[in-house]
């Protein structure tokens, strides 16, 4: 089951957005997965059968450019070294791709759920 968002809360609030958009792009600066290369969706945990899934899903692209972001990061990580700043993951490259998949198998087993708990009543 996915995390608990306030995402709807703070869009309904133009205000709050206003306020809340510079925090957030400094805590994702300062997360510091950008400057390794990776992407926010490189960092889901891959121990869980949706996400394995959605990562199955993947074209195979997508699929290898993942697996070299982590790769590179991992090694950056030994070496205790950052990329170059120009090599660093810009905020409009940190597009959600695994995100939408994962929900879509949340849909699908919901609905899923729902059919197979379908009561069928008989008319007299």
């Amino acid at each position: 089951m996915p995390a608990p968002s306030l995402v709807s809360a703070v869009v309904k609030r133009p205000w709050l957005t206003k306020l809340l958009t510079p925090l957030a792009g400094w805590y994702a600066n300062a997360a510091g997965y950008r400057q390794m290369g990776l992407r926010a969706d490189d960092l889901i945990v891959e121990e869980n059968e949706t996400v394995l899934k959605a990562l199955h899903r993947l074209s195979p692209k997508e699929s290898y450019d993942r697996i070299y972001r982590i790769r590179r990061a991992t090694q950056l990580s030994l070496q205790h070294k950052l990329l170059p700043k120009s090599e660093w993951t810009k905020p409009e490259e940190d597009v959600p791709y695994l995100t939408p998949i994962i929900e879509q198998l949340h849909a699908e087993d919901k609905e899923r759920k729902e059919l197979d708990t379908v009561v069928v009543l008989k008319k007299h």
